[in-house]
């Protein structure tokens, strides 16, 4: 047992249950799917319903796939996909500062960060993807998880996204 291991441990599990829990509240808080539905309908979101079933299910799932260290390249391909996205879509017209009005995109883009940290660093000794001997991890990770969650991005973008103009 060192430090390391420890510390992706904590930051794996706070990180990405912190994340499935957005997801969960997009199922089940406030206005639930139809709610988060209708906000991406707003932004111009093309099949709001299925976008937003989309983006619970890879906030869940990558969640929990982070949290307990299996596939964690892929796991953080999903982080850096959604918050691309969500950039793109809602935040970066407010500019860089999340306290100002409509929320600038500092907070998305620091969720890929720390995603493509973890793919870079892996996941370490307390996780599946080590018990199992699949730890990718070093410029394979970051390749992994950057090449995945941009690309995916951008194809959401391009076939999902036509921005309202106001």
């Amino acid at each position: 047992m060192n430090q390391l291991d420890v510390a992706m441990l904590v930051l794996r599990v706070f990180f990405g249950l912190s994340l499935a829990y957005h997801g969960y509240n997009k199922f089940f808080g406030g206005g639930r799917l139809p709610g988060t539905a209708s906000w991406f309908a707003s932004m111009g979101m093309k099949w709001p319903t299925w976008q937003a079933r989309i983006a619970a299910t890879t906030e869940v799932g990558s969640g929990i796939l982070l949290a307990l260290g299996l596939a964690t390249p892929l796991a953080a391909a999903g982080f850096i996909g959604i918050m691309l996205v969500a950039i793109v879509t809602s935040h970066w017209a407010a500019g860089f500062f999340v306290f100002k009005p409509g929320q600038g995109w500092e907070y998305c883009a620091s969720i890929a960060v720390v995603a493509l940290f973890i793919a870079t660093v892996g996941a370490h000794r307390y996780s599946i993807d080590h018990v199992i001997h699949k730890d990718v991890q070093g410029w394979t990770g970051a390749l992994i998880a950057a090449v995945l969650g941009i690309g995916g991005a951008a194809t959401q973008l391009a076939v999902s996204y036509r921005p309202i103009k106001k």
